[in-house]
């Protein structure tokens, strides 16, 4: 009772009223500029003349308009929305949609009816005609779920439960039996070695459900893609961010676009946003050469099923290109294409010569308008159609997929977010315009390697009986210019091949930030539509794993204020959203009123189009769609103030708070009771370009862990975040904590790689002399350690030099980029101080590994170098004393050589690529690493804190014994 009154008090709220700013004589001649590049009939973005009438949906509005592009600045700095409730017809804008929820009401009814008529035929016929449509449904599945065979995971499970064993016992020994003449040394260590089982636990264990899948492109295709019939395929909006070109090379982000335009998927279904968050002339430009390309390569990719459809990796491609290809023409028009590639790339990089050097007084186009973006800090929104679905035709006649340019609009005292901002407003962009069910978001440098990445995905997103909660599919990341060695583990093997397949088993992979197909109603906030609301506890599967539904004893998890706050909020609006064909008091009118103003305004911000948008459940642009609202409404959506006391980057969309928004937006999706699935088809979906050299691979892994510590120093703490609602499993959250815990990791880490120099600088050891059963615990644990490895790579099918790439990585991380972070994110959090991240360089040069050997100065270099000194230096002197110790002295010392040879041997990536080739090793990194390690070692012999001190007076005594 007390829903339907509050209701009922927002429908005396009339719309807030809109102060749109009419487009200035600059933004009318930078429409003119544009249209130097391509004809009104390939760049139309709206029609201002009258559409009363007209059913066409918006891609019918994109095709037959006549400005060819638009950016505006509004004039009040508080976003406002159109007023209007009518559209030029007179009927109410929010007409379509009552008007669905009449249909839905008489289909329940006539629903009703059916199932009154079934009560009259006998049960028999009614259960076998169940079975024969439950057999009809497996039958058609799209995908297949197959998990590892038992006699591949029944041993893992098995070794594990041993080493865990092993481990406590291990404990038990090592904590019962202190080293007394190295207590501070034996106390580190211990400490060390909990830490190092407490991260193999979170990492281990939520390997234990890994899965498989496979999927059925062909049935997909025989149900959605009739011959004869309108493909039924779902649309898909591809989002692709930038930020500077000269970091980002423009060719191998016009080799991502042109990738995804020639995607196999029917054209009327794809659109690609490409987001310039620098705002560049030079982005623009080569996006209007890529368009003109455009039109050549995706028909000589269709006709001849090219792969992959980036033409610089499929030229070179060191293969037999006839292989397959029987037409006589493909050798002459393969040629032509290659000759057209290599035109298009000299204009290309002309384009990015010329911008090396910014004239004074800014860029200006070819008709002398300053571009509006020659500060990139400051300056309006900017939108570009340069492709359409009936606007621009290839070579041959047929349509291609939409292309469209946005540069949200920045103003100087707003915070924009970085990439997460930028994609929210792509969000609301692709919403206004095309507002595609599903939406694919790639790094400027990740190509689309298999045409039909997406139908794969779609396999899984358009499954009736797996879609419905399924919020992301995540492709796993593949690497093109890696070295063979790949001596920086850039390929991720181990995590993208084993760890991902240990989450799609409990309740999906997380988010990796690119390679992902979203279901837009799960970035708008919204909780799956089978799970029942927040505030109810859901006993029906098992918190743990989500296998059963009596494995675990359901608990009452008691809730603060601010969370029982957060569930109401949240049931409205999913209230407002699926149940208000249920009440039947109010007449059409009221009810869009209620829509609007209550729950909606509030959370997606002041745009009654947007709004609309988001309530369309299988997409689409309404049809009452206004040409000349939705040209002001995608220009007033990415102003910087339209967030503004909205909930976008808190609940909807990409998640504020982090510089790694992607696993924070995943999170956030896990906790509403969302699942995800991991998709790892034969050919890889997507590659991308990784850091090749040593210091821009640390800067990556340095933001990556900075990320984590930020979230974990954040209210969306795994530890703490999300147990009111019980939708997240027990496994999933350890694999979160994992995710935010593992910088912390190089505290304990960097002590250890330095207590083998301690032990042999001091004649020490953290070990005591070993018994026979404390010699069977280490052997066991050995053994354990690398039983649990082989099982893995078992199950996995990840080479063994891949698992010894990531262990050496590992540690090369954790003692540098990790430990950094972690001092780092509490100077962000505690004093304010925040650090600013340039973006990974990507190669460009046609030099193979040509940077591979390459060293940047950079203050990351410093602990691992320091590491390797003193260890060597250790050794040194551990040798020393041996050989002037005598013959017992030699085996206390292959325990401490051991110890430091391991360090020495996980180090040695970093130690070659310091001493690479082609570079010599900075000087200051040499004389700050050989200064820190003598200091220390000079200080640690003069004070040698870790071993009990000699008392003076036994000294005084045992000299005067002596007589001289």
């Amino acid at each position: 009772m007390e829903r339907f009154s509050l209701l009922a008090m927002s429908a005396n709220f009339p719309f807030a009223k809109s102060a749109f700013s009419m487009i200035s004589r600059k933004a009318a001649m930078f429409a003119c500029g544009v249209a130097r590049h391509l004809t009104c009939s390939e760049n139309l973005l709206m029609d201002d003349t009258k559409t009363s009438g007209n059913q066409h949906t918006m891609a019918s509005h994109l095709s037959h308009s006549q400005d060819v592009g638009v950016h505006a600045r509004h004039v009040s700095s508080v976003s406002t929305v159109d007023s209007e409730l009518n559209d030029e017809s007179g009927n109410p804008i929010w007409k379509n949609r009552v008007e669905s929820w009449k249909d839905k009401k008489n289909k329940k009814k006539r629903s009703t009816v059916k199932t009154e008529q079934e009560a009259q035929v006998p049960p028999q016929q009614q259960m076998e005609e169940k079975q024969i449509s439950e057999e009809a449904v497996v039958t058609h599945s799209f995908s297949s779920v197959y998990p590892i065979p038992s006699s591949r995971l029944t041993p893992y499970r098995i070794v594990i439960i041993m080493r865990l064993i092993i481990l406590g016992l291990f404990f038990q020994y090592r904590i019962t039996n202190p080293v007394d003449s190295a207590f501070g040394l034996w106390l580190t260590s211990i400490i060390c070695e909990i830490w190092f089982a407490f991260s193999w636990v979170l990492d281990q264990f939520p390997k234990w459900f890994p899965v498989c899948r496979d999927t059925f492109i062909d049935r997909l295709s025989a149900r959605f893609e009739r011959e004869g019939e309108p493909s039924q395929l779902a649309a898909v909006d591809f989002f692709v961010s930038t930020v500077d070109p000269l970091k980002e090379p423009p060719l191998i982000t016009a080799n991502t676009v042109l990738s995804i335009l020639a995607v196999d998927y029917p054209v009327d279904k794809v659109s690609c946003y490409v987001s310039d968050d620098g705002a560049a002339m030079l982005t623009f430009e080569s996006l209007v050469e890529t368009a003109d390309f455009a039109r050549k390569w995706v028909p000589f990719c269709k006709k001849f099923s090219i792969e992959p459809r980036a033409p610089e990796f499929y030229f070179s491609q060191k293969i037999d290109y006839l292989k397959d290809k029987v037409q006589p023409s493909f050798v002459k028009e393969r040629r032509a294409m290659k000759r057209a590639y290599e035109e298009f790339k000299v204009r290309v990089n002309a384009l990015v010569a010329k911008a090396q050097k910014t004239p004074d007084e800014g860029w200006s186009m070819q008709d002398g308008t300053a571009w509006p973006g020659n500060n990139p800090r400051d300056h309006p929104g900017m939108i570009q159609v340069f492709l359409g679905n009936t606007g621009a035709h290839d070579v041959e006649g047929n349509e291609l997929p939409r292309l469209v340019y946005v540069s949200r609009e920045k103003r100087p005292g707003y915070q924009h977010h970085k990439k997460a901002g930028a994609e929210n407003a792509l969000v609301r962009v692709s919403a206004v315009l095309t507002n595609a069910p599903f939406i694919l978001n790639l790094d400027c440098d990740h190509y689309v390697n298999n045409s039909q990445a997406i139908r794969e995905a779609m396999c899984f997103l358009m499954d009736p009986q797996v879609g419905r909660d399924v919020c992301y599919v995540q492709f796993p990341q593949r690497f093109d210019g890696i070295d063979r060695s790949d001596r920086y583990a850039n390929r991720n093997t181990v995590f993208f091949d084993v760890n991902m397949k240990g989450l799609d088993g409990i309740q999906g992979p997380v988010y990796v930030g690119t390679g992902c197909v979203f279901n837009r109603q799960a970035l708008y906030g919204y909780g799956p539509p089978s799970m029942p609301s927040l505030s109810k506890t859901s006993s029906s599967s098992c918190s743990w794993c989500g296998c059963c539904s009596c494995c675990c004893p359901s608990k009452k998890i008691s809730k603060d204020q601010t969370e029982i706050q957060r569930d109401a909020k949240r049931e409205e609006l999913d209230a407002a959203i699926f149940n208000l064909r249920e009440i039947d008091n109010y007449d059409e009118y009221e009810r869009s009123m209620l829509i609007s103003q209550l729950s909606f305004e509030k959370t997606f911000g002041l745009s009654s189009v947007f709004i609309e948008s988001t309530l369309m459940e299988n997409g689409g642009v309404a049809e009452s769609a206004n040409p000349s609202t939705l040209i002001k409404e995608a220009i007033h959506v990415i102003s910087c103030g339209y967030e503004e006391k909205s909930a976008w980057g808190k609940e909807i969309g990409w998640i504020y708070g982090s510089v790694t928004e992607d696993i924070l937006t995943g999170f956030k999706m896990h906790c509403r009771g969302w699942r995800s699935i991991y998709c790892m088809p034969f050919r890889p979906a997507f590659k991308g370009s990784a850091p090749i050299n040593l210091s821009d691979r640390l800067h990556q892994v340095l933001r990556w862990a900075l990320g984590s510590v930020e979230i974990f120093l954040s209210r969306h703490c795994p530890l703490w975040y999300g147990f009111a609602g019980g939708r997240l499993k027990w496994l999933q959250r350890m694999a979160y904590i994992n995710t935010i815990v593992y910088p912390f990791t190089s505290l304990p880490l960097v002590a250890y790689c330095s207590l083998p120099a301690i032990c042999l600088l001091t004649g020490k050891f953290i070990i005591p002399t070993l018994s026979n059963l404390a010699s069977t615990l280490f052997l066991g644990l050995f053994l354990s350690i690398i039983l649990t490895s082989v099982l893995e790579l078992r199950w996995s099918g990840v080479s063994i030099e891949d698992i010894w790439r990531n262990e050496q990585f590992w540690v090369i991380g954790g003692v540098s980029a990790h430990l950094f972070a972690v001092f780092q994110g509490f100077l962000k959090m505690l004093a304010g101080v925040d650090t600013n991240f340039t973006v990974t360089a990507k190669a460009a040069e046609d030099t193979e590994f040509g940077e591979l050997y390459m060293v940047k100065w950079t203050t990351l270099l410093i602990p691992p170098t320091t590491l390797i000194v003193i260890n060597l230096v250790g050794v040194v002197a551990g040798f020393s004393d041996a050989l002037n110790g005598g013959y017992e002295a030699w085996g206390p010392l292959f325990g401490k050589v051991f110890f430091a040879f391991w360090v020495i041997f996980h180090l040695y990536p970093f130690l070659k690529g310091l001493m690479g080739r082609q570079n010599r090793t900075p000087t200051i990194v040499v004389l700050w690493s050989v200064l820190l390690a003598s200091v220390f070692s000079l200080v640690w012999v003069k004070i040698n804190p870790f071993v009990n001190q000699v008392d003076s007076t036994t000294v005084a005594q045992s000299c005067i014994a002596i007589d001289c």
